[in-house]
């Protein structure tokens, strides 16, 4: 099934094809997509593909009155990750995702992507349940409008931002789209962003041999929020010539810290 245009799934061509509370597949169109900051090919749809798959499962276990707010995402690239997708430009990655354990107040979702049938990487997804949100807006069912463009930054509706240290910055900036039922940036949208910035502040200068990442940890702190001043901040934790650590964070609006992030990259 694909998803309305003017959703966050259908805007970065997801397409569900099981949807269930003991499995759910998906997959998602990568082949393109480049970072805004270096202009490499970006995994960072990986994140999406997770955030929902692993999000879906979760959600399709929740009980009457209850809805599901993701806690934390974890993604698990293999070394070769890279290159299989490179080999396969026009196929889709495929995920697939299924409990892992029981459900309780909270639940945790484990997936497994795949390119040309070919692993490449590993996620889980953790959420918890709360009472159905009072404002709860329903998606629409059918299309209007059209897609910004073809870029990975038109799609997220980020610019480059302008940083005075040593810094890597990407602006959010507000697009109804790309906001989850309860108003807020869809955590697929957030955690790719995260990877970006992550991801080009340890290439910052080194684009014949970039580091390519190897896992993202994101924490989802608060509701995350575009426009104003809302953005993507990564700054380097360690920089070898071998590996390197990033910490990301997304800020909305209001200036608050609502995701973190540790990045983890290899050359």
């Amino acid at each position: 099934m694909l998803h309305p245009l003017n959703t966050p799934l259908g805007r970065f061509g997801i397409d569900t094809s099981e949807d269930g509370a003991q499995r759910c597949t998906a997959s998602i169109p990568v082949h393109g997509l480049a970072n805004p900051l270096t202009g490499l090919p970006s995994v960072a749809p990986l994140a999406m593909l997770v955030d929902h798959l692993g999000g879906l499962v979760n959600h399709n276990r929740r009980g009457p009155g209850e809805w599901t707010v993701s806690s934390e995402l974890s993604l698990e690239l293999t070394p070769g990750a890279a290159a299989v997708i490179a080999a396969s430009p026009d196929a889709p990655i495929v995920g697939q995702s299924r409990p892992l354990g029981s459900k309780d107040r909270g639940a945790l979702a484990w997936c497994e992507l795949r390119a040309n049938d070919v692993v490449i990487a590993t996620a889980t997804v953790r959420s918890f349940y709360i009472s159905v949100p009072a404002d709860l807006a329903s998606w629409p069912d059918q299309s209007t409008g059209s897609l910004p463009g073809t870029t990975l930054a038109a799609l997220m509706a980020v610019e480059v931002g302008e940083t005075g240290g040593a810094a890597t910055v990407l602006m959010q900036t507000a697009d109804p789209v790309l906001n989850n039922s309860v108003g807020m940036v869809h955590g697929g949208v957030s955690s790719m962003g995260l990877e970006l910035v992550g991801s080009a502040a340890l290439n910052a200068g080194a684009p014949d041999t970039p580091l390519k990442t190897a896992s993202l940890r994101v924490n989802f702190v608060r509701p995350f929020h575009g426009g104003a001043d809302a953005h993507y901040l990564a700054k380097p934790v360690h920089a070898g010539r071998s590996s390197g650590v990033a910490e990301a964070r997304a800020v909305g609006h209001d200036g608050r810290v609502a995701l973190l992030a540790r990045l983890t990259a290899y050359r």
